[in-house]
């Protein structure tokens, strides 16, 4: 029998035959003298390092051969091969194996450790250097480690009842956590009870130990999700153990649900590293200056930054508002209102924004309750905002003046969007008829106008006022300039109902509509004190329907009635319009001189009624005279 062997050429009593692959294959061709030659047929054997280690080590104590070195023993192997040698090693799946397989399959396998080559043959390499194919195969070979360590957190978070998508959702994002599994898990080798022990059985027991499965269901339970659990786990740097204790900390400033996870993700990369007794006095601090307790875990929700501050920052944003007349009660429902006016922005910006208010002629006290009305002023972007609007409004005549009332009585105006909100509504208003002129007095006299939304509420009222109020299409852009406020109006509570009762009074819809026209306040008074008022103007005071619109904004006991007395007593009868709309002094003084013109008017007629029937005695005298002489 000859055996031989590629790197050595070794002869038994046997006859060789050249396989087609010199490097991996061995050749095995035993010759039987009992069997004839033509029945005798070659046997090929594929020959792993184990076994031509065996072989050359027989070979050489029975013919006084030298044992070559073990680095001699394994022969070059393609890329590929290592590739594939170096996947069964550290492979953690057991893969399907079949008669005959040269390698086993998988580590549970008994043989396992000497059916594969020993992985330090693989980074062999020849004086020449394979620096960079060692360096490849060493970046496999911990890419390979990675797949196994997560095959292995996987295989924990099956058993703690989690599915198999949240199973992978959850490892697909924590690959610094599973890095970090691996580490610990080359580092227990180094203790005695570990160092025999398999890769696998040493990344459980990191796992285990780190109680991340127990933890990651605890977060589960507070409605955290799993891309933000996965975030803290990375966040801990493998102390898993602060997450849980800062959770707890949020809980006893109730911060509840899902913000948990909002919270201390937005509160800065190191918010798990600080202490709770300095977050506490964080919390004293702002309690002490109106925001209250039960307000702390709303504020923190919304902007968890406020954690990531020191004492000594936070003091600081709170002066900055205290400075600007602010009392603890309008400061506390201020942060309330809007969290991300204390901690989210810079001092800086904070500071750019007052001075650019103070622009339009507000003192600095005038800019802080402006912030306590609307602290989402705040929010707003000098350039991209406040300017562009300034300019659109100077452009329909409003003055500094102007857009300081509009500021004062609806800041919110400052806080929308012009081209999407504002800029439509304005064209809109343009449509209907009303004149670039009136356009800045309307927005100036009603600024809530532009927070109206366009086709829920200004739309419906104009084409309301139109077909059901009577107004036409040419009036129509007079009445909203003149009572803009009708925008406001509910049409069905209000607008509807007062178009009904006049209706119902006998108005007839045209002459309606003209009222409005002259009168657009008349569809928003009330009708409860509308009626008495009318049943004194027809009944009392008799009259024509007309005239309502004249008077129904005065008080009918405070003024009405009172002057209509006085008008009566002295037999007077003007107009509404004068009987109502001046004071009370000039009413008086109106009243007397009526009086004194009606005096002389009397006292002129009574001199000429004297001379008359003087003049006509006289004649009658002077014709009996004459006729006593005939």
């Amino acid at each position: 029998m000859l055996f031989s062997c590629q790197k050595y050429n070794l002869h038994l009593p046997c006859s060789s035959v050249i396989l087609q692959n010199p490097t991996t294959s061995t050749v095995v061709k035993c010759q039987n003298p009992n069997v004839p030659n033509e029945q005798q047929h070659a046997i090929l054997r594929k020959h792993n390092s184990k076994s031509t280690s065996f072989l050359l080590h027989h070979i050489s104590h029975k013919d006084g051969v030298e044992n070559p070195k073990p680095s001699e023993l394994q022969d070059p192997m393609p890329h590929e091969e290592k590739v594939k040698v170096l996947e069964l090693s550290l492979v953690r799946k057991r893969t399907p194996q079949f008669p005959g397989s040269i390698y086993a399959q998988s580590p549970s396998d008994t043989d396992v450790g000497s059916s594969l080559p020993p992985l330090r043959t693989l980074f062999q390499s020849s004086a020449n250097n394979h620096d960079k194919e060692d360096e490849e195969m060493l970046m496999r070979a911990l890419e390979i480690r990675r797949k196994v360590t997560e095959e292995v957190f996987k295989e924990a978070l099956r058993k703690g009842k989690f599915g198999i998508t949240y199973t992978t959702n959850v490892v697909n994002r924590i690959p610094a956590f599973i890095d970090h599994i691996m580490i610990e898990a080359a580092n227990l080798k180094r203790l005695p009870q570990y160092s025999s022990s398999t890769f696998n059985l040493r990344a459980k027991t990191v796992i285990d130990d780190s109680q991340v499965v127990p933890l990651i269901r605890w977060l589960k339970h507070h409605a955290i999700s799993y891309p933000r659990i996965a975030k803290l786990i990375v966040m801990s740097r493998g102390k898993l153990e602060s997450i849980r204790s800062f959770v707890e900390w949020l809980k006893s400033v109730h911060v509840k649900g899902e913000f948990l996870g909002v919270v201390m993700l937005n509160a800065g990369d190191n918010i798990l590293q600080c202490s709770h007794e300095e977050l506490d006095e964080i919390v004293r601090y702002l309690e002490s200056n109106g925001v209250r307790r039960d307000w702390m875990g709303y504020v923190i929700s919304r902007c968890p930054q406020l954690l990531s501050y020191t004492l000594e920052e936070v003091k600081i944003r709170v002066q900055f508002y205290l400075d600007m007349g602010l009392n603890e009660k309008d400061f506390g429902t201020m942060v309330f209102d809007f969290p991300k006016v204390l901690g989210y922005y810079s001092l800086e910006e904070m500071n750019l924004k007052v001075n650019y208010l103070k622009e339009f002629g507000l003192q600095r006290k005038d800019v802080g309750k402006l912030l306590a009305f609307r602290p989402q002023l705040m929010a707003c972007s000098i350039d991209e905002q406040w300017k562009p609007l300034v300019k659109y409004l100077y452009y329909y005549g409003i003055t500094r003046d102007g857009m300081r009332r509009m500021l004062t009585i609806k800041p919110m105006v400052f806080c929308i969007d012009l081209q999407m909100t504002i800029v439509p509504k304005v064209k809109f208003l343009q449509d209907i008829g009303v004149r670039n002129d009136a356009i800045g007095n309307m927005l100036v006299k009603f600024p809530t106008l532009l927070t109206y939304s366009l086709h829920k509420k200004i739309r419906p009222v104009v084409i309301f006022l139109m077909t059901k109020a009577g107004v036409s299409e040419k009036d129509i852009g007079k009445v909203i300039a003149l009572g803009p406020e009708l925008l406001g109006c509910h049409i069905v509570h209000k607008l509807e109902v007062n178009v009904k009762y006049f209706l119902s009074l006998g108005i007839r819809l045209k002459q309606l509509g003209e009222m409005i026209a002259d009168f657009p306040m008349l569809l928003r008074y009330n009708i409860d004190v509308l009626r008495p008022k009318y049943s004194y103007l027809r009944k009392t005071m008799v009259r024509p329907l007309e005239d309502i619109i004249e008077f129904p904004s005065y008080s009918l006991d405070g003024r009405i009635i009172p002057r209509h007395k006085v008008l009566v007593e002295n037999q007077i009868n003007v107009k509404l319009r004068y009987m109502l709309a001046s004071s009370n002094e000039e009413f008086n003084k109106m009243v007397k001189s009526i009086i004194k013109k009606r005096q002389r008017f009397e006292s002129a007629v009574m001199n000429e009624d004297t001379t008359q029937h003087h003049s006509v005695v006289t004649r009658d005298i002077t014709t009996r005279d004459a006729n006593n002489s005939n």
